[in-house]
């Protein structure tokens, strides 16, 4: 039987857990499988940048943590090496480094996650990754607005243009 000292440690262990997935925008669970130091450090400091946290954690202090939030739905992801992601600023960009790695990566697999409270697939995961970023969006957005407003100048320059010539 375990000593008093580390079920503490574990419970502990738990709360700490708990408390990150309650902070995090999103929290994804991945196998790690086939990677090496080197990749995890570079991934690593990318989501660092992101203000994310990659971390490998036992399955069942995960599990545990899970249920101490109220979090169903991800229990048969936690089988086999599995590492645990917490972005706390944009889900988006979290996840699209993820994938990025992920699909440079044949043995690296996204299982699932948790976009802020509401349990995803791997599958709704890739899809939100493939997204446009926020900044690119607006962009196009402010492109598409800024190409009316400049035909609307033009359209009314000539029109003003057209009845000075009418009037002369």
């Amino acid at each position: 039987m375990a000593s008093e000292k580390i079920l503490e440690q574990k419970k502990k262990a738990v709360s700490e857990l708990a408390e990150k997935i309650k902070e995090a925008k999103v929290v994804l669970l991945t196998d790690y499988r086939g990677i090496n130091v080197e990749d995890v450090t570079g991934i690593r400091a990318k989501l660092r940048d992101a203000n994310t946290e990659y971390k490998v954690i036992k399955n069942n202090i995960t599990r545990r943590a899970l249920e101490e939030c109220k979090i169903e739905g991800l229990e048969d992801l936690l089988e086999g090496p599995t590492a645990v992601i917490l972005g706390y600023n944009d889900y988006l960009e979290t996840s699209k480094i993820i994938y990025e790695y992920a699909k440079d990566n044949d043995f690296y697999k996204i299982k699932g996650g948790i976009i802020e409270g509401k349990v995803v697939s791997a599958e709704e995961i890739i899809t939100l990754a493939k997204l446009p970023s926020r900044e690119t969006l607006i962009a196009k957005l402010a492109g598409a607005l800024l190409g009316n407003i400049t035909k609307l100048a033009v359209g009314l320059d000539q029109v003003a243009k057209q009845k000075e010539a009418a009037n002369a």
